[in-house]
C-alpha cells in the first residue's frame, strides 16, 4: 500500500537554541519596555498629573511583544533518538519529523508524537479449534513497531476522548494512553491472525507416517506463515512486524487427558517396536553363533524353544528368573 508519509527536514533556522535565544531577548525586551514607560515624564500631563494618550503607544507595543513572547514559545519540541513528531497545519499533513534534538517549527503545528521504538506483547493463550476440530490452547508473542507514522496517525483511529460528566468537556488522551491503543490494536488483530493460522493445521499427526505440516512439527514454518498474516493485517496502521512466534501450545483441558494417554500409548508401542526389534537380531544373532560354532545341534522344535524362551526374557518389563535344566534336554 502506497504511503503518504515525508519526512519533514529542519534546517538552521529551526534550531532550537536560536530561538530560544530570541525569545530571552523579547524578554529582556519587554522588563525593559516597562522600565521606561515608569520613567518617562513625558506622558504625563504636568496639569492634571493624568497619563496622556501617548502612553497608549508603548502599553500597546508591550502587550503585542508579550503576546509574540508566548507564541513563540509554543514552537519549540524535543525529539529524542527512535522518536517523531507529526506535524500538522489547521488539519492539514505537512510532514514527519525524525530528527533527533532541539527544534524550533511554526507555533501554528499540531505536533503529535509517535514512538518508533520496538515494543513487545505477550498474547496469552486463547483457545480455537484445529484443523482436526480438537480445541486447543495456543499463545503468541510478537515484537513490533511504527514504520508508517501516516498510516499510524490518520489511517486508524487510536484516539480515546474522556468526557466529563458534569461539565462535558472532552479531553484528548495521554501519549501513554495512546501507546495503550496501539496494543489494543495490535492485541485484537494479533488474536485473529492466530485463530486463523491455528485452525489450518492439525495440533499433531494421528498418523506418524504423514507428512503432513502440523502445529507440532512446523514450528518455523507454522511461524513464518504466522508473520506474513500479521504483516497484512497490520500494514494498514503502518506498524511493521519484526518477529512473530507461537511460545504456547497445548490441548484444551477437556481433552487433554485422553490425549496424554493417546501420547503414552504412541510412545509405549514406539518403544516395544524397538525391544522387539533388538530382541529378534539378538536371538538370530545367537542361532547363528552356535550352528557355526557347533556348540550344540538343535532340531526345529528345539529351535522354535529357545526362540520362544529368548523373546521372553529380552522382551519381558521385569528381570527374567531362569530355572536351570540338570537333566537331559530331551
Amino acid at each position: 500500500m502506497e504511503t503518504k508519509e515525508f519526512n519533514r527536514q529542519l534546517t538552521g533556522k529551526n534550531n532550537g537554541f536560536l530561538h530560544l535565544f530570541l525569545n530571552l531577548a523579547m524578554l529582556v525586551g519587554f522588563v525593559l519596555l516597562i522600565i521606561w514607560m515608569a520613567s518617562l515624564d513625558a506622558m504625563i500631563d504636568p496639569a492634571t498629573g493624568e497619563p496622556t494618550a501617548l502612553i497608549l503607544l508603548p502599553i500597546l507595543g508591550g502587550i503585542v511583544m508579550l503576546f509574540v513572547y508566548l507564541l513563540h514559545c509554543i514552537g519549540f519540541m524535543i525529539i529524542q533518538p527512535n522518536q517523531s513528531r507529526v506535524l500538522t497545519f489547521f488539519g492539514r499533513y505537512s510532514g514527519t519529523v525524525r530528527q533527533n534534538g532541539f527544534f524550533w517549527v511554526n507555533p501554528f503545528y499540531a505536533k503529535r508524537r509517535i514512538s518508533l521504538r520496538a515494543r513487545n506483547m505477550d498474547v496469552p493463550p486463547i483457545k480455537v479449534n484445529d484443523k482436526n476440530g480438537n480445541p486447543i490452547m495456543i499463545g503468541l508473542v510478537l515484537v513490533w513497531k511504527i514504520a508508517d507514522t501516516y498510516k499510524a496517525v490518520f489511517d486508524i483511529d487510536v484516539d480515546t476522548l474522556t468526557s466529563n460528566a458534569q461539565h462535558g468537556e472532552q479531553v484528548q488522551q495521554t501519549n501513554q494512553q495512546q501507546l495503550k491503543g496501539y496494543d489494543s490494536f495490535v492485541h485484537v488483530q494479533s488474536d485473529a491472525a492466530l485463530r486463523k493460522v491455528a485452525g489450518h493445521y492439525a495440533y499433531d499427526n494421528i498418523d506418524h507416517n504423514s507428512s503432513e505440516l502440523t502445529l507440532r512439527s512446523g514450528a518455523e514454518e507454522i511461524n513464518t506463515q504466522l508473520e506474513d498474516e500479521l504483516r497484512s493485517r497490520l500494514s494498514i496502521a503502518g506498524i511493521e512486524i519484526v518477529e512473530a512466534r507461537i511460545n504456547y501450545l497445548a490441548y484444551a483441558a477437556e481433552i487433554a487427558s485422553v490425549m496424554l494417554r493417546r501420547q503414552q500409548a504412541d510412545a509405549i508401542i514406539s518403544a516395544r517396536e524397538k525391544i522387539v526389534e533388538g530382541a529378534v537380531s539378538m536371538v538370530e544373532l545367537a542361532l547363528n553363533k552356535l550352528s557355526e560354532r557347533e556348540v550344540v545341534q538343535l532340531d526345529e522344535e528345539k529351535k522354535a524353544t529357545m526362540v520362544s524362551n529368548l523373546l521372553v526374557v529380552l522382551c519381558a518389563d521385569e528381570s527374567a528368573s531362569p530355572v536351570i535344566n540338570t537333566g537331559s534336554i530331551y
